[in-house]
């Protein structure tokens, strides 16, 4: 089996973290499993925000052609990156068991965004965490700050930024969890749909390939995702866009906690349900028609 991914050093730990289940599952050695990695358009761009460059697709186009190419068999994507709308010849076979979603606070001047002085810069390419910044502190300069983690870490080293914010999660898979200033509450920081979630995708119809999978998939994260990516299909949710929203299962039933934000921070709108699991997707797309129909026309303007 082929499983294509992005180069960077976490979509590799994310990689290897797939093909080390799969062995073990199989039973099989590691090198019948072959990582294919393959480079994106989002990966080369560095000096703009993707939400003026083309969104999420920039980092999954080219491992969707590989796909429908034949390339490689299955891909390896961290879930929050996937776009909202898939070609029609993929699908998302399933997740692994999700990480910790929470945002890290990563600062050499304070343990939270509260506590930064004045006209501090937090440097960041989200524009969720962005938005929740200036929610939480309007006087805080917000600059972008592109590239993988370990070149973000090392801005804030180099004092180019006071502070960033990075999902605890690929940290953690990168063994770099000790670099975290402090962990912010989900209620606060709400994280991206699909954050801390390792989604895997295929071809249309390979039958070979769910069957491979299936021994590893997680159902509870199948569950939160579905709700979550549901909720993101009504609002057309992109990075463009300024949304938070994370399910949680209880047993089999499902509470989704969504926020949808103005990018300067000044408004916001929640959106809270609860349901069995098993309706997932239909509570996640009723939390966004509710947001959809209080939000003003002109939110995501400035």
């Amino acid at each position: 089996m082929r499983i294509g991914t992005r180069g960077s050093p976490l979509a590799l730990a994310q990689a290897r973290e797939l093909k080390s289940r799969l062995a073990a599952a199989h039973g099989v050695a590691g090198d019948a499993i072959e990582i294919v990695v393959i480079k994106t358009t989002g990966d080369a761009i560095t000096d703009r925000a993707l939400s003026e460059a083309g969104g999420k697709g920039l980092f999954t186009k080219e491992l969707d052609l590989a796909l429908m190419a034949g390339a490689v068999d299955i891909a390896v994507h961290s879930a929050k990156d996937l776009p909202t709308l898939l070609p029609d010849e993929i699908v998302i076979s399933g997740y692994l068991p999700r990480e910790d979603v929470r945002d890290a606070w990563i600062s050499p001047h304070a343990l939270h965004p509260r506590d930064l002085p004045r006209g501090a810069t937090v440097g960041t390419a989200s524009l969720r965490r962005a938005a929740m910044v200036r929610r939480l502190r309007p006087d805080l300069s917000v600059a972008l700050l592109r590239g993988n983690v370990e070149t973000r870490l090392g801005k804030v080293a180099a004092g180019e930024v006071d502070a960033t914010l990075l999902a605890l999660a690929g940290l953690k898979r990168l063994g770099l969890a000790g670099k975290a200033s402090a962990l912010l509450d989900v209620e606060e920081f709400t994280p991206a749909p699909g954050q801390g979630a390792i989604a895997i995708t295929a071809r249309a119809g390979d039958a070979a390939a769910r069957t491979a999978l299936a021994p590893i998939l997680d159902a509870a994260t199948g569950f939160a995702l579905a709700a979550e990516r549901a909720l993101l299909h009504i609002l057309d949710g992109s990075c463009r866009t300024p949304i938070g929203a994370f399910a949680r299962l209880d047993g089999a039933s499902l509470t989704l906690h969504a926020i949808v934000l103005k990018p300067d921070g000044s408004q916001s709108f929640d959106a809270r349900i609860s349901g069995p699991a098993a309706e997932a997707a239909s509570l996640g797309a009723a939390a966004g028609r509710d947001l959809l129909a209080r939000i003003p026309a002109d939110l995501f303007e400035g």
